[in-house]
C-alpha cells in the first residue's frame, strides 16, 4: 500500500517545494526591508485562504462521478506536468538558463525599496507577501487536489506532501534568513514534472476505463519510461544545441 501511494507523495513534497521555495525568495525580501510583521502577515493570509480552498475543492469534487473526475485530473495534470517538464529540459539541456533565486531576491528586493517608507500598516508589503504565496499556492492546491481527486485515500498523502515540503522549506528559511539559491530547483523541476505527466496519464487512462496492468503499481513503469523520454529529450536538446554553437 505504502508503494503504490509513494508517488503520490514525492509529486506532492517535490511540486510543492518547488513553490515555497520560489515564494519563500520574495517573503525574505519583503521581511528583510520592510520587516518580518508585514511580511509574515501577508503570507499567513495567504495560507489561510490557500487551506480554505483545498478544504472546498477535496470534498466537492468527490461529488462528480469518479470517472469524470479522474479525466478532469488527468489533464490537469498533464497541463502542469508537461509545462515543468519541457521547460525542465530545455534548462537541462543548456537552451534555457537556470533561475537564480539569489538574483530573483536581489531584483525583488530594490523593487521593494523603491517604494517608499510607509506609513502606519505597511500594506504594499503585506500585499506583495500575500500576492506571492498565493500566486506559487494555488498552483500547490491544484496538483494537491489533482492528486487526491482520483482516489480518496490518495488526498491525505498528497496534503502530507504538501506539508513536509512546507515545513522543511520553512524551518530552512527561518534558519538561514536568505534564499535558498543552492537548492537545485531545475532538478526538482525536472522530476516533479515526470512524476505529475506519469500520474496524468495513469488517471487519464483511468477516466477512458483503461485497466492497468498491476493497478497502482504499474505508476512506477509510468515514471520509468517518462523520465526515460525525458532524458532522452535532453540529450538530442543538447547535441542540437552543441551543434547550433559549432556552426
Amino acid at each position: 500500500m505504502f508503494l503504490a501511494h509513494l508517488p503520490a507523495l514525492l509529486a506532492a513534497f517535490f511540486a510543492s517545494a518547488v513553490e515555497f521555495v520560489e515564494a519563500l525568495t520574495v517573503v525574505l525580501a519583503v521581511g528583510t526591508v520592510r520587516g518580518w510583521r508585514p511580511a509574515l502577515t501577508g503570507a499567513f493570509a495567504a495560507f489561510l485562504v490557500l487551506a480554505l480552498l483545498v478544504l472546498v475543492l477535496g470534498p466537492f469534487l468527490t461529488m462528480v462521478p469518479l470517472r469524470a473526475v479522474r479525466l478532469l485530473v488527468g489533464l490537469m495534470l498533464l497541463t502542469f506536468g508537461w509545462r515543468w517538464l519541457a521547460k525542465a529540459v530545455r534548462r537541462a539541456a543548456g537552451v534555457l538558463p537556470l533561475r537564480d533565486e539569489t538574483a530573483n531576491y536581489a531584483r525583488e528586493t530594490e523593487n521593494l525599496r523603491g517604494l517608499g517608507a510607509a506609513h502606519g500598516i505597511d500594506k504594499a508589503a503585506i500585499a506583495t507577501a500575500f500576492n506571492i504565496v498565493m500566486l506559487e499556492g494555488i498552483e500547490v492546491v491544484f496538483i494537491i487536489v489533482a492528486i487526491g481527486a482520483g482516489s480518496p485515500a490518495l488526498l491525505p498523502t498528497a496534503v502530507a506532501g504538501a506539508a513536509a515540503a512546507l515545513a522543511l522549506v520553512m524551518l530552512a528559511g527561518l534558519l538561514l534568513h536568505r534564499p535558498l539559491a543552492k537548492v537545485p530547483e531545475n532538478a526538482l523541476k525536472f522530476g516533479t514534472g515526470v512524476l505529475l505527466v506519469a500520474f496524468g496519464i495513469f488517471w487519464l487512462g483511468e477516466g477512458i476505463g483503461m485497466r492497468w496492468p498491476g493497478a497502482d503499481v504499474s505508476l512506477l513503469l509510468l515514471i520509468a519510461l517518462v523520465l526515460g523520454g525525458a532524458l532522452e529529450a535532453v540529450r538530442r536538446m543538447s547535441m542540437t544545441t552543441k551543434q547550433g554553437n559549432i556552426t
